[in-house]
């Protein structure tokens, strides 16, 4: 017999306080502020929390199979429930590389015994991510794990052959291709943001154009052949003109920034702590003022993580050596509070839109994720409080890796409780429990 859990005055989307009763996998009841019936229930006090559907991340890397040393599936998706999420979707950069059915249906049954949150895998687009012929990109999408996002994340699809016959291909069962949008021959060696900064500090400088040129290229493909593109972790303000300027054209676009991207400046690479490589580069305050004024307006129209978990060993060593990437998945919500609900730029029913609602449309997972908070809807659901505020410690976190760039940083807000299909995964903070089929 399922747990009903009576969520006492929570605040819907930041709304009025209510009672939401989850029973049996669904929203069974909204009622006023103290009303619901608790006679057998879990009653978890809202005390005036935020209740967001359950947050949907469309860029996560989850590492298994192959490097387990840095993440596993349980561990990646553990650490999502207590960032929030009910879903995730998984890169394709594991090894072996998840361009066939067979692998993308390993990740799809890691995900299902783990029970944490809901993984959707991510097929890569061409095969071994290595940019010379197409994954079977058919047998993913029919498989168990129905695959419907593609990517060679990590690495781009820099061949625009290619890059057109993939986005011609996923047409057939309206899927989508997540370009990780880096021009190769123009970043070759380069380690951080092409600027003011790297020119001082001798590291060799990554032109926003890189990003740029690849995003205007795709765009105008995706037009010519009436496809669906998706832009990974854009970071430019290029980039976000760009974007907006197909969007006025009906190209069917969509855009993801991470919350380093909305935080975080090349500033940082003056320490040299590797802790702050990433791909692409941390850039500018300019950069980080547009894409926050993109998120805003629309023009992005999600944050995805881009949750990249390393070894202490890949990220401890001198910069060059250092692997790129950061954790993510504890700390996303924090920092879209952070940087655009605090501010004035979102109120919490646009952080539903960014970081559940719009990510399960791209992902098509929107028939149980991304749901409106109403009676008979799946109880994919996060309970937030706003008010409270938290320091960062990298080795406290449930995510295998420690590679975070907000240790030691005081972020605002706290996932008090997250339930899938109706059962609490994470309680007072806490991870409690898995949720299998």
């Amino acid at each position: 017999m399922s747990t009903t859990y009576v969520l006492r005055e929570v605040r819907p989307l930041g709304g009025d306080p209510v009672d939401v009763v989850l029973r049996d996998g669904v929203v069974a009841q909204i009622t006023a502020p103290g009303t619901a019936d608790a006679g057998g229930a879990v009653v978890v006090e809202g005390a005036g929390h935020v209740l967001l559907p359950g947050l949907v991340d469309l860029h996560t890397h989850l590492r298994e199979p192959g490097r387990e040393d840095a993440e596993t599936v349980a561990s990646g998706t553990r650490a999502a429930a207590a960032g929030g999420f009910t879903a995730v979707h998984a890169m394709a950069n594991t090894s072996p590389v998840a361009d066939t059915a067979g692998v993308v249906e390993q990740v799809w049954r890691l995900g299902q015994e783990s029970g944490w949150v809901d993984v959707h895998p991510i097929g890569a687009v061409t095969v071994g991510l290595d940019g010379e012929r197409l994954a079977e990109l058919g047998a993913m999408a029919d498989s168990a794990a129905r695959v419907r996002v593609f990517s060679d994340d990590g690495k781009c699809v820099h061949d625009p052959i290619l890059m057109r016959r993939a986005l011609e291909y996923v047409k057939s069962f309206d899927g989508v291709v997540a370009q990780h949008a880096q021009e190769p021959r123009l970043t070759e060696g380069a380690q951080m943001n092409e600027g003011v900064v790297s020119a001082e500090i001798g590291l060799t400088g990554w032109p926003a154009v890189a990003e740029e040129a690849i995003i205007a290229r795709d765009v105008l493909l995706a037009e010519h052949v009436g496809s669906r593109l998706h832009v990974c972790h854009l970071s430019t303000a290029g980039s976000v003109e760009i974007v907006r300027w197909a969007k006025s054209r009906g190209i069917d676009v969509t855009a993801e920034v991470t919350p380093h991207h909305l935080i975080l400046t090349d500033e940082l690479a003056r320490t040299y702590d590797a802790t702050y490589k990433v791909n692409p580069p941390l850039r500018t305050a300019a950069d980080v003022e547009a894409v926050r004024a993109g998120l805003a307006d629309g023009t992005i129209d999600i944050v995805a993580t881009d949750h990249a978990p390393h070894t202490r060993e890949d990220k401890d060593c001198e910069w060059g050596a250092a692997a790129f990437g950061m954790t993510g998945l504890e700390t996303a919500l924090s920092v879209v509070q952070a940087t655009m609900v605090d501010t004035g730029r979102l109120t919490w029913a646009d952080v539903a839109r960014v970081l559940s609602a719009n990510p399960a449309r791209i992902g098509r997972v929107d028939d149980r994720h991304g749901r409106p908070i109403e009676v008979g809807e799946p109880a994919n659901l996060t309970l937030v409080d706003p008010s409270a505020t938290r320091t960062v410690v990298g080795a406290e976190q449930v995510t295998a890796s420690a590679n975070t760039p907000f240790a030691g940083r005081e972020l605002p807000g706290r996932v008090v409780a997250t339930f899938l299909r109706g059962r609490a995964t994470v309680l007072d903070g806490t991870p409690v429990e898995a949720v299998t089929a």
